[in-house]
């Protein structure tokens, strides 16, 4: 059997465990293992009949290719954010252009089938978050036997508890936001650190409960800044150091604004985010004259090895899925249920929104964690 396995969408830790372990599981048994190199881009540029650009876009692994890659953070393999049903004609590469004259926006799924067939791929695999694994549906729903792996630092994927990379997120922000306090404290400001969360503030509010910050701005609830600039002022004031910290997710919003958005959409339909926190910080100043310590995370928080609890669910993860691959388990994604390591349908991925229960977990009012009792609560409190 020749397995394909693919990472797509923001690296995070984990990824190149993940890999190595799918391949060591494998090994053994005389499966081949093939790495597809930059997320679902070569279904789009390579061309299967020049053969010769085969090493540009994939790698075949073993286990002395990937003897030494759990130790590291990233993805060796690379990635992107390419979508091979979505392609702008002017992203196409020139083999491909007289296929689709007149079209703004392309779907080049046929020749992506192409592309695996070339490769005489039996099975993918593919790790990322909802925008990569949306395409894996696809490659599903086309007949190709697809396997997921649910991956992003906002915890988002449905259908899973817990995504490859969360924790070591979560773990960086608590790091930097207490080396921070340093120097937010040495000179009496107020701290706001913006983290990961386009549509989930599960990252802010996590590290925000374990971190012990003030106030915690999440995705999920647009904040009245006014309200805000009371509330830490009080805290600012009741610290005996004279300064007071706060988390605010990439993508808060101001009560009765949006998003702050900058440059063009990808295929997924997505601009990058980023930029709130320094927005909230400048009105912060300007609304009650304090000095601001404004740091964004970013990819801090995605940077370097993962910790005991990634290493462990990537490394669980692949196996789940090795074993699916050679027991022909397709369509299905390997997950975390009620603390028990499982597997699910890809399609539930679509079937709903995984975003924080603020009604449950976040005082409205207060703007930060409300955990008070947490018996037969989840364990990541999404």
């Amino acid at each position: 059997m020749r397995i394909g396995i693919l990472t797509g969408g923001g690296d995070v830790p984990g990824l190149n465990p993940c890999i190595k372990a799918v391949v060591e599981r494998v090994a053994d048994e005389g499966h081949q293992v093939i790495g597809i190199r930059r997320g679902w881009a070569p279904f789009v540029d390579f061309n299967p009949d020049e053969p010769g650009d085969r090493d540009n876009w994939f790698v075949d692994l073993d286990e002395q290719v990937v003897r030494t890659v759990g130790r590291t953070g990233g993805t060796f393999l690379h990635t992107s954010r390419t979508n091979p049903s979505k392609v702008k004609s002017d992203d196409l590469p020139p083999f491909l252009t007289d296929s689709y004259p007149d079209e703004a926006v392309v779907d080049v799924t046929p020749h992506a089938l192409r592309v695996l067939e070339s490769q005489k791929i039996d099975v993918l695999i593919a790790i990322g978050g909802d925008d990569t694994l949306s395409y894996a549906l696809r490659m599903h729903e086309e007949g190709v036997p697809t396997i997921a792996i649910p991956k992003t630092m906002d915890n988002d994927v449905h259908g899973t508890d817990y995504c490859i990379g969360f924790s070591t997120a979560v773990s960086r922000g608590v790091q930097f936001i207490n080396n921070l306090r340093t120097s937010t404290g040495s000179h009496e400001r107020i701290g706001v650190v913006e983290v990961f969360g386009r549509y989930s503030g599960e990252t802010s509010l996590i590290t925000a409960y374990l971190a012990g910050v003030d106030r915690a701005i999440i995705s999920e609830i647009p904040y009245d800044i006014d309200k805000l600039c009371a509330l830490l002022l009080e805290d600012k004031a009741k610290n005996t150091s004279n300064y007071a910290m706060m988390t605010i997710s990439e993508g808060a919003t101001l009560a009765g604004g949006d998003m702050i958005l900058s440059g063009e959409a990808d295929s997924y339909g997505h601009q990058k985010l980023g930029g709130i926190g320094a927005l909230t910080g400048e009105l912060i100043k300007e609304r009650t004259g304090e000095n601001i310590l404004y740091q964004p995370l970013g990819y801090l928080m995605r940077s370097g090895a993962p910790d005991s609890l990634d290493l462990m669910v990537a490394t669980n993860y692949a196996v789940m899925a090795a074993d699916l691959a050679v027991e022909s388990g397709a369509g299905r994604m390997v997950a975390l249920r009620g603390g028990t390591y499982t597997n699910v349908p890809i399609s539930v991925t679509k079937e709903g929104v995984k975003r924080v229960d603020h009604e449950e977990f976040y005082d409205v009012d207060e703007y930060r964690p409300k955990v008070r009792h947490v018996s037969g609560k989840p364990m990541f409190l999404y």
